[in-house]
């Protein structure tokens, strides 16, 4: 399961839309993370092709040092708020203290079921 994510995870590195790009970017120039991933799920739900709409991302750092996940989970959100107001539907994060990362990638998103469509 692990190197299936990597595996999906450098795939979509390579693939890396603007968006992907912009919150790549953002998250850097915020919290100058000690690692930082970031990976386009669009491909698992229904959406246009090429739609960059739902990302999982792993940040990895000292700010978050002391704070609750939900504290890092706002944190992230502000940073990226224009992004979800302007098209990305979802944000899987995973906000880790640089002193708790054990360099795991986070786990597996689960497949989508189609929403309302079931």
């Amino acid at each position: 399961m692990i190197s299936s994510l990597r595996r999906l995870t450098a795939m979509a590195a390579a693939e890396e839309g603007p968006v992907a790009r912009v919150i790549t970017q953002k998250l850097k120039d915020r919290f100058k993370p000690a690692h930082l991933s970031v990976a386009c799920e669009s491909h698992m739900h229904n959406v246009p092709r090429g739609a960059e709409m739902h990302f999982l991302v792993q940040v990895v750092a000292d700010e978050f040092e002391g704070k609750t996940v939900l504290q890092r989970h706002r944190l992230v959100n502000e940073c990226l708020a224009q992004e979800l107001r302007e098209g990305v539907h979802a944000l899987r994060i995973d906000a880790v203290p640089t002193s708790k990362w054990t360099g795991e990638p986070p786990i597996e998103s689960p497949k989508c079921l189609g929403g309302s469509k079931k």
